[in-house]
C-alpha cells in the first residue's frame, strides 16, 4: 500500500487497455489544443511573457496526473491563479522582467513544497472549510479585475501599470480622444466571433475560434489600410521548456508568505472542486490527501521547467470527460503533446493582436462570474452575503490574497457562531405512528417525570455555554421532569469540554433525584468518553442503543406514584403500571 501511494499511478494501471487508450489520445490532442490560447491568455493575466503559459501547461499537467487522485483533473495555468499572482508581484518587479519571472517561479516552488505537507499530514479536509461562496465571490473579484486590466489593450491605450481597479477606469476616461477605433473593432470582433461559435459550434474551442476571428478581422484592416499599426503579441519563441531554479532565500521566502497562502489554498480548492464535480459524474472515488501531493508535485517539479503555479483547470478538465476520457493518460498527455504543437503554432502568434487577446480575457472574466449563484446567495442568507461582499470588495479594491483571507476568516466565524448555538428539541412518540417514532411536537404531551432532549450538533468548547445555559433552563422551568434522555445521534463529536458538561449535567439530575440516560451515542464521542474516564464519571442510568430499549430501561425508575395518577401515558409500556381508581373515574376509598 505504501509503494502506491508514493506512486498512485499504479493503482489505476489496470484500467488502461487498448480501447481506453485510443479514447485518452484522443482526449488528451482535444486539451493540447485548448490549453494553446488559454496558455498565452493566463500568462497574460500573471505578467508572464506569453510563452510561459504554455510552459506551464505542460510538465505540472504530467506530474498532476500521475500522481494525484483523479481520473480527469487536468492541471496548469488558470486564471484566478494568473490573477492573484500578477497582483501581488507586480508590486515587487516589473511583470515580463527576468526578476519577475524569477519570482513566479520560486512561489510555483513554495506552493508546491506547502501542498505536499497539507498533502502527507492528511489534511484533504482542509478545503471543507473554504465556503462556496468564497469561491464564488473571490472568482467574481478576479474577472472584475481582470477584466479592467484589459481595458487599456481593448481601447488602444497604453496605461501605467500597477493602477488599482479605479484608477484604470479614470486614467481609461481621461482619454477618451486617444481611443483606437481599429483597437476596439478588433476586439469586439474577437467577442462576438467566440459568442456565434459557443452558440452555433458548441463542440469547437471557442477561444481558437475567438483569436481566429479577431486576427482576421485585424489582417483584413492592415490590407485594406498598411499604415495603420497595430499592437501584435508576436511570435512566441520555439524552445521547449527551459531548465529554471527557484530562489532559495529565506529573507524572499518572507516576503512571498502570503501570496504562497493565498495561492495554495485558491489552487487546492480548484482542484478538489473540480475533481469532485466531475468525480460525481463519473462515480470516481478520490482521495483528497492524494490530490494535495499530486498538485504539489505538480508545482515542484514545473517550477524546475519554468512553470509558473498551475492548478486544476475547469476548461480542460471538463473538456477531457466530455471527449471521452478515461484515465489519468489522458491529462498527461494533453501536457504532453503541447510539445510538438508549440513550435507550429509559435510562429503564427505573430499576428495576433493585443485587442484580439484583451476581447478574448473579456469573455473569459464573463464565463467566471456566477450570476445565479450570486443572486441564491443574497437570497439565502445575509450571512453568506456579508461573506460574499467582503471577499468581493476585497478582491476588487485591496488585493485578492487579502480577500481569500478575508473570506475563509468571515466564513470560519459564522461557522464557529452557527455551530456555538446546537439545536435543543424535546422529542416525544408520535402516537400516530405504528412504531411511535420520536418527533419534536408541542402539541403532543409528554411525560411529567422523562424530559428527552436531542442535540443537532457537536458538543465542544464552543458550544458548551450555549448547551449548559439550556440544561439549566429546562431544569429549572420542567423540575418535575427530573429524568433526562438524551438523544446524541446527531452529536458527532465531544470534546474535553463537551464531556465534562455531560458530566456536570449528569450530576445535577442525580441531585434532583433523577437520572441521566444516553441513546444512540456515536462511536465518535465514545472514544473521547472512554479514553478520558468520563463516561465512568457520568454513572449513566443507562446507555441504549434503541427507542424500546431505553423507554423499558428508565420507566422502572420513575415515582410509580406519579404515574398511577398519570392520564397521559404516552408511552405503549406505560400500560404495564396500575392506574389510581380516580383517574379511572372511580372514586376512591
Amino acid at each position: 500500500m505504501l509503494i502506491k501511494r508514493v506512486l498512485p499511478f499504479l493503482r489505476w494501471r489496470r484500467l488502461v487497455t487498448a480501447k481506453t487508450l485510443k479514447a485518452d489520445i484522443l482526449a488528451g490532442i482535444t486539451g493540447a489544443l485548448i490549453v494553446l490560447p488559454q496558455g498565452v491568455a493566463f500568462a497574460t493575466i500573471a505578467g508572464m511573457p506569453p510563452v510561459y503559459g504554455l510552459y506551464a501547461a505542460v510538465v505540472p499537467a504530467i506530474v498532476a496526473a500521475l500522481f494525484g487522485s483523479s481520473h480527469h483533473l487536468v492541471s496548469g495555468p488558470t486564471t484566478a491563479a494568473s490573477v492573484v499572482m500578477f497582483s501581488a508581484l507586480s508590486q515587487l518587479a516589473e511583470p515580463g522582467s527576468t526578476q519577475y519571472i524569477s519570482l513566479a517561479i520560486t512561489v510555483a516552488f513554495l506552493v508546491g513544497v506547502v501542498q505536499v505537507a497539507l498533502g502527507f499530514a492528511r489534511l484533504g479536509a482542509v478545503v471543507n472549510f473554504i465556503s462556496h461562496t468564497v469561491v464564488v465571490a473571490f472568482t467574481a473579484g478576479a474577472a472584475v479585475l481582470i477584466a479592467t486590466k484589459q481595458l487599456g489593450s481593448f481601447l488602444g491605450l497604453e496605461l501605467p501599470r500597477g493602477l488599482v481597479f479605479y484608477e484604470i477606469f479614470r486614467e481609461a476616461g481621461l482619454a477618451w480622444q486617444a481611443w483606437q477605433p481599429v483597437s476596439i473593432i478588433i476586439g469586439t470582433a474577437t467577442i462576438v466571433t467566440g459568442i456565434l461559435s459557443r452558440r452555433f459550434w458548441p463542440r469547437a474551442p471557442y477561444m481558437i475560434s475567438a483569436l481566429v476571428g479577431g486576427t482576421l478581422v485585424a489582417v483584413a484592416i492592415q490590407t485594406i489600410n498598411p499604415g495603420i499599426d497595430i499592437a501584435m503579441i508576436g511570435a512566441l519563441p520555439k524552445q521547449l521548456p527551459p531548465l529554471s531554479m527557484p530562489q532559495f532565500s529565506v529573507g524572499l521566502w518572507s516576503d512571498l508568505l502570503g501570496l504562497v497562502f493565498a495561492m495554495t489554498i485558491l489552487g487546492l480548492t480548484e482542484a478538489i472542486s473540480i475533481s469532485r464535480s466531475i468525480a460525481l459524474r463519473s462515480g470516481q472515488v478520490l482521495d483528497a490527501n492524494q490530490e494535495f501531493i499530486g498538485q504539489g508535485l505538480s508545482n515542484i517539479v514545473g517550477s524546475f521547467f519554468s512553470a509558473f503555479t498551475a492548478t486544476g483547470s475547469f476548461n480542460r478538465s471538463a473538456a477531457n470527460f466530455a471527449s471521452g476520457g478515461k484515465t489519468p493518460i489522458a491529462a498527461a498527455l494533453a501536457g504532453l503533446l503541447v510539445l510538438p504543437i508549440l513550435p507550429l503554432v509559435a510562429p503564427l502568434t505573430r499576428y495576433l493582436p493585443y485587442a484580439a487577446m484583451a476581447g478574448l480575457l473579456f469573455m473569459i472574466a464573463w464565463s467566471l462570474v456566477e450570476v445565479s449563484q450570486l443572486r441564491n446567495i443574497v437570497r439565502a442568507s445575509r450571512g453568506e452575503t456579508a461573506v460574499l461582499a467582503v471577499t468581493f470588495f476585497s478582491a476588487v479594491l485591496v488585493d485578492l490574497e487579502t480577500a481569500i483571507l478575508f473570506g475563509v476568516l468571515l466564513s470560519l466565524l459564522l461557522y464557529l457562531r452557527r455551530t456555538s448555538k446546537p439545536r435543543l428539541l424535546s422529542r416525544v412518540p408520535n402516537p400516530d405512528s405504528p412504531k411511535r417514532k420520536f418527533v419534536s411536537s408541542t402539541r403532543l404531551p409528554e411525560c411529567p417525570q422523562l424530559k428527552m432532549i436531542r442535540i443537532d450538533d457537536s458538543i465542544y468548547f464552543g458550544a458548551v455555554n450555549h448547551v449548559r445555559e439550556m440544561f439549566q433552563r429546562l431544569r429549572e422551568h420542567y423540575s418535575g421532569q427530573r429524568h433526562l434522555l438524551l438523544l446524541t445521534q446527531g452529536v458527532a463529536q465531544v470534546d474535553v469540554a463537551g464531556a465534562q458538561l455531560l458530566v456536570e449535567e449528569a450530576r445535577a439530575r442525580r441531585a434532583m433525584g433523577g437520572s441521566f440516560s444516553l441513546y444512540r451515542l456515536r462511536d465518535s464521542a465514545r472514544d473521547v468518553l472512554v479514553r478520558g474516564g468520563y463516561l465512568e464519571q457520568l454513572e449513566l442510568s443507562g446507555d441504549y442503543s434503541s427507542k424500546g430499549e431505553a423507554i423499558r430501561g428508565i420507566l422502572p425508575t420513575l415515582d410509580k406514584s406519579i404515574c398511577a395518577s398519570c392520564s397521559k401515558r404516552i408511552f405503549s409500556e406505560c400500560s404495564s403500571f396500575p392506574m389510581a381508581a380516580n383517574n379511572k373515574g372511580e372514586p376512591e376509598n
